[in-house]
């Protein structure tokens, strides 16, 4: 069972590499969301990429610390959770967007699992 939370985890860091990276590779701005890296737009979703970072950093230390699991896990759905809510309120747009909702959307499988064994004992 702990190597497949472990699994779980990871798989949810990873979903929030991407996002991450465009921290260090700005042009990835473009194709994930559909918008230039410069200008406020631009800032804010660097800012955003720096978040990621924060949330991946937390879902790796709780696939290799179960003391940490209760709190990220409760980072982890707020990120995925959080994000399909904004989606659907906006009307479930097409685009680079939906892609976002269809990983977040998957996601939901792996971060149900861990809540469960995070708030289980």
């Amino acid at each position: 069972m702990e190597l497949a939370l472990k699994a779980c985890w990871l798989a949810l860091a990873a979903v929030h590499a991407m996002p991450a990276a465009v921290l260090v590779q700005p042009s990835l701005l473009k194709r994930l969301y559909g918008v230039a890296g410069d200008g406020p737009a631009g800032a804010l979703l660097t800012h955003r990429g720096a978040l990621f970072l924060a949330v991946l950093a937390v879902a790796l230390l709780a696939a290799f610390d179960p003391g940490a699991r209760r709190a990220a896990s409760l980072v982890v759905a707020i990120s995925v959770v959080g994000f399909l809510a904004v989606y659907a309120s906006a009307g479930l747009p097409a685009g680079p967007l939906r892609d976002i909702a269809v990983v977040d959307a998957i996601a939901l499988l792996p971060l149900a699992a861990i809540v469960v064994a995070a708030w289980r004992s």
